[in-house]
């Protein structure tokens, strides 16, 4: 098991945000964390990660943070670069867990290998700073691979990009997965999720909703409850389409 979470519930700012909320994740998911705009969704990837008080209890927050850190990899919602760095030395900072804290041989072969895999190595010596949001997206993601770590939390990791980035990020998360990773993102659009994530969480006023299959989570009453719409669900050939209606 990667993380196992039970009994999390948060206040923030005199407002309860989590209410007992309690979850595990195992080798090779990539779970979508989906629900309507305040519904939890970045205190519970914030919370699992130690960054902020909690009642309960997360396996992820109780590592020493040089342990947590060689563990768990986080892109959050928020994505300023805020130094003037190449991109070369923004996805090396993701070494710093490791003994060679990103100068040594093995640190190299990691950083080489995760500019490659986001296609940045025409950027490799530009400043991040001048990229595009969408470039900068993806050195930041690459960070993260560098960081080599079996878990990635991401919050919202397509937002602000373009259609064709959007499925290249969740087809690396997928391929992620299949390589043994466990990848937790929050994800707004339902038909991406559907069809690329292995199990979906339903979070809804700080509580867990529904945890399952695609089609377990995905119900019409499931998302009238949650989000006050329906949806029409069209079957393709490259996965189902969810259309809210």
């Amino acid at each position: 098991m990667v993380l196992r979470l039970s009994g999390l519930s948060v206040t923030r700012r005199n407002r309860p945000v989590l209410h007992g909320v309690s979850l595990s994740l195992n080798p090779g998911e990539f779970v979508g964390l989906i629900g309507p705009n305040g519904a939890g969704k970045s205190s519970l990837m914030e919370t699992a990660l130690g960054l902020i008080p909690c009642t309960g209890t997360s396996s992820l927050a109780t590592m020493p943070p040089a342990q947590r850190a060689r563990h768990a990899a986080y892109l959050p919602q928020s994505r300023d670069i805020a130094w003037p760095v190449s991109v070369e030395d923004l996805v090396a900072l993701g070494r710093i867990p490791w003994p060679g804290g990103g100068r040594g041989g093995l640190d190299r072969i990691a950083i080489d290998a995760a500019i490659a895999r986001m296609g940045l190595e025409p950027y490799r010596k530009r400043t991040a700073q001048r990229l595009s949001g969408g470039e900068q997206n993806r050195a930041l993601i690459a960070r993260a691979l560098a960081q080599d770590t079996p878990l990635l939390i991401a919050d919202e990791p397509i937002a602000g990009l373009d259609p064709a980035q959007q499925l290249a990020c969740l087809r690396l998360f997928r391929e992620l997965a299949a390589e043994g990773r466990t990848v937790l993102a929050s994800i707004h659009d339902l038909g991406l999720a559907a069809r690329f994530c292995s199990r979906l969480v339903l979070l809804a006023e700080g509580h867990v909703l529904a945890d399952g299959s695609v089609d377990a989570v995905l119900r019409d009453d499931l998302l009238a409850r949650a989000f006050g719409i329906t949806v029409r669900r069209v079957d393709t050939p490259d996965g189902p389409a969810i259309l809210p209606v």
